[in-house]
């Protein structure tokens, strides 16, 4: 079964996040790997374990020349929190308005794994936050060494 979300480039969005300012998409997608993943909400038993997981992991995407990107509707404050409490190395996006979870077609805890090129090129949706990061990075590793 295909997904309507593979193929499809990401849109243009400029969106609060942890790092800096404000991420814009697709430019800062752009020339590596992005594994983009959403979660219901900051600092809940599975969304912290998955967090957490990517954490951990995140030398192995690094290693793929990628990049790992949270996503979810809470506030810029809840995310700093979040990561502060967690000491999470990578950025989280604040999308609100669900305008990106929407371009996507969220279907609720779902991954995307984004090209070089700004475009979707797996989905995983429903994902289970104890078993999608090693997932996402072993299908990382097939695409990447392509």
């Amino acid at each position: 079964m295909s997904d309507s979300a593979i193929g499809k480039k990401i849109p243009s969005l400029t969106l609060p996040v942890t790092t800096h300012d404000r991420m814009t998409l697709p430019d800062d997608f752009l020339g590596r790997w992005t594994l983009l993943y959403f979660y219901p909400k900051d600092d809940t038993p599975g969304c912290t374990k998955q967090a957490c997981e990517y954490r951990d992991k995140i030398a192995e995407f690094k290693n793929l020349d990628a990049q790992v990107v949270g996503v979810s509707s809470d506030t810029i404050e809840s995310h700093y929190k979040f990561v502060e409490k967690f000491s999470l190395n990578f950025p989280l996006l604040v999308d609100a308005k669900k305008e990106l979870a929407n371009e996507l077609e969220l279907q609720g805890r779902d991954s995307f794994l984004i090209d070089p090129d700004g475009v979707v090129r797996h989905v995983w949706r429903k994902v289970d936050p104890t078993t999608t990061v090693e997932e996402t990075l072993n299908n990382l590793k097939k695409i990447a060494t392509l």
